[in-house]
């Protein structure tokens, strides 16, 4: 078996073993993290994947060139994602260039050009703060830019 085989099924059986991506409140709680990536390691507190990476948990992704996770207590409790991340939901899409996912309070922090899209509804600036349980955002633009969007009224039965 060679070494990236052997190492990735290792880690595979690592993460198998964590409850949640964080704790309690994450992505969605008591689901398995699915993960894959080009070049993975693990260390007792560290987990780092390279090259096409992803995590999933339920209906939850996020992609990245790089991610690296902080273990505590056998728990994700810091993941950073860096260059062309996504974070997928059933209702949103965000594009970034960095993001920061804290599971103990279920913030992603998406920094660099952020583009959120909800259905036709989009919103670009330079800071997203989301919300993963109540999916609540707040989007900064850049030092004196702007926070730009369209967003597409529900059309009633009038």
């Amino acid at each position: 078996m060679s070494k990236t085989k052997l190492l990735a099924a290792t880690l595979g059986l690592a993460l198998v073993a964590l409850p949640t991506m964080g704790g309690a409140q994450s992505f969605q709680a008591g689901q398995p993290i699915m993960w894959g990536a080009d070049e993975v390691s693990r260390t007792p507190t560290a987990l780092s994947l390279r090259g096409r990476a992803e995590l999933t948990q339920g209906d939850s992704r996020i992609r990245a060139d790089r991610v690296e996770g902080a273990i505590t207590n056998g728990d994700l409790s810091r993941v950073e994602a860096v260059g062309n991340v996504y974070f997928v939901t059933p209702e949103q899409t965000i594009r970034g260039d960095r993001a920061v996912y804290t599971p103990a309070n279920d913030t992603i922090v998406l920094t660099g050009d952020v583009i959120l899209t909800q259905g036709q509804n989009v919103m670009t600036g330079a800071r997203l703060t989301f919300n993963t349980r109540t999916e609540a955002a707040q989007m900064d633009g850049a030092q004196g830019g702007r926070v730009q969007g369209v967003f597409f009224p529900e059309r009633s039965g009038n």
